[in-house]
């Protein structure tokens, strides 16, 4: 599909999507698209669990980096045994739920947005979240000639990926607390919110009809190497730095019918975090190989260089940072008050992370009963 048919495609699904009572259901995603782009299944050896099969999901995307260098190493595979391991890459959060919906993918990695709209548009029967992967990665660019402090933005063109997605809420919950008015459904207001997929971003910027975007990694670092500059952390904001980025979850019906499974993929996750944490750069290659081998392009230096230190790597899902960003979104106009008891189980990964000599994660009162 030519580009203009697919922006003119992508608005008016924002359009209708804005009449929905919840609104980010549709959209929380990272602004990628909305097709799944490859599947692979990895050879399985050793002895099977209680599946022949998990179907894992996840982003080529470096805030997925647990799930791109787990899956490059083998490291998943290794936890499974004889149960195989059929991988599926998805462009955005809304693909990935539907898919968890239909029975079609098993466990996933995927954003907070799309997480709280899969949880409470199915009235917590489809999915939980059962462990952490990534923290940050979020950054304010601008152009420096237009922009010069954080007061320039007043004014300007800023885009965000998408009409509702993580980075949306997060940017018009800085707008509002700058005393700031912006409308959210047109984006229009003090600041001007430009919806821009994030792979149209750097275009837009080059064109000059954005003056600076709110971007997960690697957009931001993209827009930095053609010459934008970092004027905000988005971690700043958020108490010791930390803020979710990236969920586990599970299908409902999966977590029940194989915790095994479950375990040995969480057992995966976390070996890969700490493999990650111990080895930056033996990770960030392994990160930009699978890239590579999924999209046919890694990431050049001068844009995984500053976008990797950005992102912590944790086993904590930071479940109060979730909450927090569920408020922000009331607070906008984006979502009804959500109900979000019981969207983290959490005792499948601590028993791993007991069982690694690790402390327990909490659930900031999300948990099951």
């Amino acid at each position: 599909m030519p580009a203009t048919s697919r922006t003119t495609a992508l608005r008016r699904g924002l359009a209708a999507a804005a009449a929905l009572p919840l609104l980010m259901g549709a959209l929380a995603s990272c602004g990628y698209g909305s097709k799944a782009t490859k599947d692979t299944t990895v050879e399985a050896k050793g002895e099977k669990l209680s599946a022949d099969e998990v179907r894992l999901g996840y982003f080529p995307n470096l805030t997925h980096a647990t799930a791109l260098v787990g899956d490059q190493e083998g490291i998943f595979q290794k936890e499974l045994g004889g149960t195989r391991l059929k991988v599926s890459t998805f462009n955005a959060g809304p693909s990935e739920i539907e898919a968890l919906n239909a029975d079609s993918l098993d466990i996933g990695f995927i954003g907070p947005s799309p997480a709280i709209n899969g949880y409470v548009k199915s009235k917590g029967s489809n999915l939980r979240i059962v462990g952490g992967a990534a923290s940050g990665g979020v950054k304010l660019v601008v152009n420096p000639d237009k922009i010069k402090s954080l007061a320039d933005v007043k004014g300007k063109r800023i885009a965000t990926p998408q009409h509702g997605n993580t980075q949306d809420v997060a940017f018009l919950n800085w707008v509002a607390e700058q005393g700031w008015t912006v409308d959210p459904h047109s984006g229009k207001g003090d600041v001007s919110v430009v919806r821009t997929e994030n792979k149209v971003a750097p275009d837009a910027y080059k064109s000059g009809s954005i003056d600076g975007a709110w971007v997960p990694e690697p957009t931001a670092s993209k827009l930095v190497s053609e010459g934008a500059k970092v004027l905000l952390d988005e971690a700043s904001l958020w108490p010791g730095k930390k803020f979710v980025i990236t969920n586990i979850i599970v299908s409902q019906k999966f977590l029940e019918a194989h915790p095994d499974v479950v375990e040995a993929v969480l057992r995966g996750s976390v070996r890969t975090n700490a493999w990650i944490n111990a080895n930056p750069e033996k990770a960030k290659a392994s990160a930009n190989a699978k890239l590579k081998a999924l999209t046919g392009k890694p990431l050049g230096d001068k844009v995984i260089g500053p976008a990797w230190p950005s992102i912590r790597f944790t086993d904590d899902p930071l479940a109060a940072t979730l909450q927090a960003q569920a408020d922000h979104a009331v607070k906008a106009g984006l979502l009804e008050k959500p109900d979000l008891k019981g969207i983290y189980d959490l005792k499948p990964l601590n028993k791993v992370l007991k069982a690694e000599g690790r402390p327990a994660v909490a659930d900031a009162g999300l948990g099951v009963e």
